[in-house]
């Protein structure tokens, strides 16, 4: 259920309408395609930590088999991701809570979902799970519901065209320009949007350390993800095409309104916007979570000052959540002075990120199953990735694609040329890092002068 609720989030419920602009009915195999890579992504990541159970798995299989930076980037790179992910949920929770209170201020529902998510994750790590479970138990429900009943007003002819032209049909699906009415390109760039929407799906990844037992619930999540990614993305975006010309799509309002509204549910917008907000909390949580036990991991290699690493009664790095929290909460300020500007940005931001993320997986996996081999080890490993290292260079690859179509879209074009700046930040901050514990080194081998 972790694995779901990462990777259904807003970039299903709002980013399908901006996609399918982009790519029409060809975003169907543009998501295809692009899950299978992750899938992939998540198979690497997937033997790695199941041969070791360990929290912040990301920084952890980079700093051992590959070095001090690698491990150093890789922490500190996905808790910069999942911050900007958090920031971009918890600027949005009070939009969708004025839907029903519209006096209600904005930043008080950010700070208090901010602070109710914070004391989830102090408390107890198995309250993070069953809250999470429920959440994305809400998501998958909105998308199943969505699905049937789309299904239903195919079979029964009863789909409502807002221009009275077109009725449903597969026939959707290539008469309004074809099934590549933008071409091979548009199809291409639909796919910046659609692995934006595959972010948090690694987050499976990371309860390795505190799952009951992973190296059996681990391999059976990861290989069910590839299937229902197909089920809830796939299927839910060829049902709204096949009932209204994809050109309409997002035209008179959220897909999932569409649906709601074409079966005569008057309440359809109040309850896409429970779902939403759900979806957003859910989210915020699981950052929240990722990012304490990332910087756990940090502080336990010395990537990060070494009180991060401290636990409560209950087990929970609860430095880590507050410091992450508090970061969060820097939004809630960029909100107010740049009003409408900041969210696309963040978004674009997290994307590059994210990128960022799964290609240190895919080249820290050629290391971890190059040298496990070396010491016989890879022959014990029970959930082995497929292909390896060629798939991994193929995802590589495919993941310099997306970083190369960011920049033909002007919302994701500064995130791109941010990213060299931001490993020159994090290679600054490792030297200084470095130059930090030279100096402690040198004072502890000087022998005290007498008296």
């Amino acid at each position: 259920m972790i694995a779901l609720g990462g990777a259904i989030g807003t970039g299903l419920f709002y980013g399908s309408a901006a996609s399918i602009s982009l790519a029409g009915p060809s975003v169907l195999p543009a998501y295809l395609l692009g899950g299978t890579v992750i899938w992939l992504i998540l198979r690497m990541m997937g033997e790695m930590a199941v041969a070791e159970p360990v929290a912040g798995v990301f920084s952890h299989f980079a700093y051992a088999y590959w070095g001090e930076f690698p491990g150093f980037l890789s922490g500190w790179n996905y808790w910069f991701l999942y911050v900007a992910v958090s920031m971009t949920e918890l600027s949005v929770v009070g939009i969708y809570v004025n839907y029903w209170l519209p006096d209600f201020p904005q930043w008080l529902t950010a700070f208090l979902v901010l602070a109710g998510v914070t004391a989830v994750n102090l408390i107890q790590v198995r309250l993070y799970g069953e809250l999470e479970f429920w959440f994305a138990l809400v998501k998958v429900a909105a998308v199943i519901g969505m699905i049937g009943l789309g299904a239903v007003l195919v079979l029964l002819n009863a789909g409502h065209d807002p221009q009275g032209a077109n009725g449903p049909g597969f026939a959707n699906l290539w008469a309004h320009g074809g099934f590549f009415p933008h071409g091979l390109s548009g199809m291409l760039l639909s796919l910046v949007l659609v692995m934006f929407s595959f972010g948090g799906t690694e987050l499976i990844a990371v309860t390795a350390g505190e799952a009951d037992n992973p190296k059996k619930s681990l391999p059976r999540a990861i290989r069910q993800v590839l299937r229902r990614i197909l089920l809830f993305y796939i299927g839910a975006l060829a049902v709204i095409m096949i009932l209204y010309p994809w050109n309409k799509v997002g035209m008179e309002g959220s897909p999932f309104v569409l649906i709601f509204s074409g079966l005569g549910i008057p309440a359809a917008a109040g309850i896409l916007n429970l779902v939403v907000l759900s979806a957003a909390v859910s989210v915020y949580n699981s950052g929240a979570y990722s990012n304490a036990r990332m910087l756990y991991s940090l502080a336990r290699q010395g990537n990060a000052p070494a009180f991060f690493a401290r636990l409560n009664r209950q087990g929970a790095p609860y430095l880590g959540t507050l410091f992450s929290a508090l970061c969060t909460a820097v939004i809630v300020l960029l909100n107010w002075l740049f009003p409408g500007q900041v969210f696309l940005y963040v978004v674009s931001v997290a994307t590059a990120a994210a990128l960022l993320t799964w290609g240190m997986i895919a080249l820290t996996h050629i290391r971890f199953r190059r040298i496990r081999d070396a010491r016989g080890q890879g022959e014990k490993d029970s959930f082995r990735a497929p292909g390896c290292p060629w798939l991994n260079y193929l995802c590589l690859a495919f993941l310099a694609l997306v970083l190369a179509l960011m920049t033909r879209l002007d919302g994701t074009r500064p995130a791109v040329f941010a990213l060299p700046l931001w490993l020159a930040v994090l290679y600054a901050g490792f030297r200084l890092k470095k130059a930090r514990e030279k100096r402690r080194g040198a004072a502890r081998e000087t022998p005290s002068r007498p008296r």
